[in-house]
This record gives structure tokens, sequence and C-alpha cells, in this order.
């Protein structure tokens, strides 16, 4: 008998749980998406959540000792856009020093994006929710598939111009980023993000 999960199409999450023996974190990430158990978490809180545990697992694996907290440190040195450009470097410097390939482990980490897709289309998982619920989530799926197309469309045109001569680039990854802009505060928000919260933070912060 063929086991279904081998039917299904490559996706980066699993193999980036597998890469890092990661074990049975997308069980847990199921959990933690559909509130078993639990108070359910946003796409966005569960791929920091899976990043941090990658960013761990390469730690563990050279040997890193770490104090408390610093870990999240470092993973916020690493990704967030308001760190400066010299405390980046540092945590990048240090991570080096201990023979992790820095800009290998970036490149696996994931989106909300990735986990979204993950989820549902990887693992069929599923959650109970009301009307005003299920309808935003199936705002999230169509800007999910839609962004997703795009990503694989850009990529391929990228990939063909390359493999002819066409494009001097090396190999690609690409990112769709997708903005909605409220024009009463001028903020600009993931729309995943902004849906998952209920409106725009001039409104829920209130």
């Amino acid at each position: 008998m063929t086991n279904r999960q081998d039917e299904r199409p490559d996706n980066k999450v699993e193999r980036v749980v597998r890469k890092y023996d990661l074990g049975d974190l997308g069980r847990e990430l199921e959990r933690r998406w559909t509130g078993e158990g639990r108070e359910r978490q946003s796409l966005r809180d569960l791929a920091h959540y899976f990043n941090r545990r990658v960013l761990e697992s390469a730690m563990d694996e050279a040997g890193v000792v770490t104090l408390q907290g610093e870990l999240e440190n470092i993973y916020e040195l690493l990704t967030d856009d308001d760190v400066t450009e010299g405390a980046r470097t540092q945590a990048r410097n240090r991570l080096e020093r201990e023979g992790i390939d820095v800009d290998e482990l970036s490149s696996d980490f994931v989106s909300h994006y990735a986990i979204h897709t993950y989820l549902r289309e990887y693992r069929d998982a599923e959650y109970e929710a009301g009307d005003d619920e299920n309808q935003r989530e199936k705002s999230v799926e169509t800007i999910q598939r839609l962004t997703s197309r795009l990503s694989a469309v850009t990529r391929r045109n990228v990939e063909n111009l390359r493999s002819t001569d066409r494009l001097d680039i090396g190999p690609v990854d690409v990112i769709a980023d997708v903005q909605v802009v409220c024009q009463e505060c001028g903020r600009q928000e993931d729309p995943i993000d902004l849906i998952e919260r209920g409106g725009c933070r001039c409104h829920v912060d209130e």
C-alpha cells in the first residue's frame, strides 16, 4: 500500500524538518494552528516558532552553549527589520565563528505563507471555526494560492532565462511580498497578518 504522504509534492517546511532532525514538529505545528488543547496561534507566530527551532538545532549541532533568552535574541538579531546592521553583523559573525553557515541557515527559515501551505496542502490540516473565521480563512487561502502562483511563475521564468544564458544570476529563490496600505494611518500590512489580527493596528489597538 502506497503511503499518501510519499505522493505529495515536495515541500520546503518538510525538507527543513528532515534536514534539522526536528522529529514530530509538523504535528506540533498542526496542533498549535488548530488550537488543539491550547490557544490557537497565528501563522506568523508559527513561522517564528519554527525558525527558532531550526536555529536551536543548528546551534546544538555546532555545540554552541547559550544562556537563557539568548537564542531568542540571536534570532531577533538575524531576522528583525528594526535591528541595526552592526548588531546583525555581530550576531552573524558569532555564529560563523562557531562553524555555522549563516547564509544556508537563513535560507532554511520559512515564511508564514510556507507554513500555511504546509499545514493545508501537505498535512491536510483543518480546524473548526465560526462563520466569520471561516470567511477569513477562505480569504487567507485565496491570497496564499495567488501568491504561491506568482512565486512559481516568477521562478520558472527567471530559471528559464538563466538556463539559456539570457540572465546572469546564480540559483534563485523567490519571495512574493504583497502589502495592504491603510489610507487612514499609512501603515503597510501583510494581508495575512491583517486578516488574522482582524483589522489595522490603528483600529484594533484603539
